[in-house]
């Protein structure tokens, strides 16, 4: 590799780029998937992919392979030229200098190589069985799925600066239907971690029935105003969605409306966003960020004063600012662009239970849906399908769904009034606890 990266290099200076840099991922991974006991899904996979991109005129161009040949070479080399002369951007583009040292962070956990593919799907089937079992309206399991993954990115430029980092990652995750009469409802819950020891085949069963069963004979409520509670997983899902106003690359494209309001006041005093690449155990920790900047947290909203967007070299640049280190690359394959590591709320101080107590009445939401086609971010506005439940006095009551939540999340922001203690990670990077968001609009029956 190291020689194909240095004739690489050589051939990209001869051919007028000005600066180059190299971004390869190689991953090892394993992934299995089982329905009603039998495996249905299994894949053991290495690969390793490289992105190229370069400087040409002042223009930025990509290229990428999956071979590592002298032909390649020619084609990276060609494939920025041409990618360059085609980019109509006329924003200044860069390459990090390689400044400044990348913090240590391990996130890597050798026991997972030691662990067998018979090991792992022992666990998958131990925690179907366990679903399929332990409650009698459990009608049937759906796609049960576990995973493992162990991935190095190496990023190399013509400024001298060659970093790398190692990880491991894995998951087990359950879903089920159950019946009771005419009613039937699914449910589900996932665990990702960076140690197979935290997969506790028992525990995750348990959460996946528990959620199962509790939507049962679930109804819609009349339309009307009510106090809400997201749950931590469906607030996760609204922030995750609207995650993209907090980008400069999109607030400098117009479409954010936080643009010009950063020391403005923009949510309830209770809020907290925080962006921490350095999280431990956070899925989606890293040292330094798609340009090998150094990774360091940032608070973007600061007891609901919004403090900075997040920006890579060339929006920072744009702006006169420092880059918060978020450029990211969905793949080797794929461009630069700004987005959000560890990104998640502040949590507060009571459990979530305490914080429904003394509330009176209202609903949970638990989970939402239709998050691309019922949600804008652009100006804010969301409607969504959702399940929860009613509460009253603290207390669980009647299971709800087929209902739509409407709102808007700049307003939301503001109109929080208290978040619980319970932080979750459900989808990789993106997390929120438990939030009481004071009035929604509710369509039911």
């Amino acid at each position: 590799m190291q020689a194909f990266l240095n004739r690489l290099m050589d051939a990209a200076g001869k051919a007028g780029l000005t600066a180059c840099e190299a971004y390869v991922v190689e991953s090892d991974s394993f992934e299995a998937g089982s329905t009603e006991g039998e495996i249905i899904e299994y894949n053991s996979n290495t690969t390793r992919a490289l992105g190229f991109r370069g400087i040409y005129k002042g223009r930025m161009g990509y290229a990428s392979t999956e071979a590592f040949d002298g032909e390649a070479v020619d084609q990276l080399v060609k494939g920025v030229l041409e990618s360059a002369e085609l980019n109509e951007d006329p924003d200044e583009v860069f390459l990090y200098d390689g400044a400044g040292e990348a913090p240590e962070i391990n996130l890597q956990n050798p026991e997972l190589a030691q662990i067998s593919p018979q090991e792992k799907i022992n666990r998958l089937l131990t925690m179907e069985k366990l679903i399929k079992t332990a409650d009698p309206r459990i009608d049937k399991t759906a796609y049960n799925g576990i995973y493992n993954v162990h991935s190095t990115v190496r990023i190399l430029n013509s400024h001298g600066m060659n970093r790398c980092y190692t990880e491991d990652a894995c998951g087990l995750s359950g879903n089920a239907s159950a019946k009771e009469g005419d009613s039937i409802t699914t449910g589900g819950f996932a665990v990702n971690a960076r140690s197979f020891d935290k997969l506790d085949a028992e525990k995750i069963a348990t959460e996946t029935v528990r959620r199962t069963v509790e939507g049962l004979n679930a109804k819609p409520v009349p339309s009307g105003k009510y106090r809400v509670v997201l749950f931590n997983e469906a607030m996760t899902s609204l922030l995750g969605v609207f995650s993209g106003i907090f980008s400069a690359e999109v607030a400098q494209k117009g479409l954010s409306l936080l643009a010009g309001k950063a020391g403005q006041q923009i949510a309830a005093p209770c809020i907290n966003l925080i962006d921490d690449p350095l999280l431990p155990d956070g899925m989606a920790s890293r040292p330094f960020d798609a340009e090998g900047v150094p990774s360091s947290a940032h608070t973007v909203v600061e007891n609901g004063v919004f403090q900075t967007f997040l920006y890579d070299l060339k929006t920072a640049h744009k702006d006169g600012v420092a880059t918060t280190g978020n450029a990211s690359r969905a793949s080797a394959a794929s461009s630069v662009h700004v987005a959000p590591s560890n990104f998640y709320l502040k949590p507060g101080g009571k459990s979530f239970d305490a914080l429904l107590e003394g509330m009176g009445e209202g609903i949970v939401i638990t989970e939402v849906s239709g998050l691309h086609a019922g949600a804008n971010p652009v100006s804010g506005d969301f409607s969504l399908l959702s399940k929860g439940y009613i509460f009253r006095n603290g207390k669980r009551d009647k299971a709800v769904e087929q209902i739509t939540i409407a709102g808007n999340f700049y307003e939301l922001l503001k109109s929080v009034q208290e978040l619980a203690n319970d932080l979750a990670f459900p989808r990789g990077g993106i997390g929120s606890p438990s939030v009481d968001v004071g009035e929604l609009s509710i369509s039911g029956c």
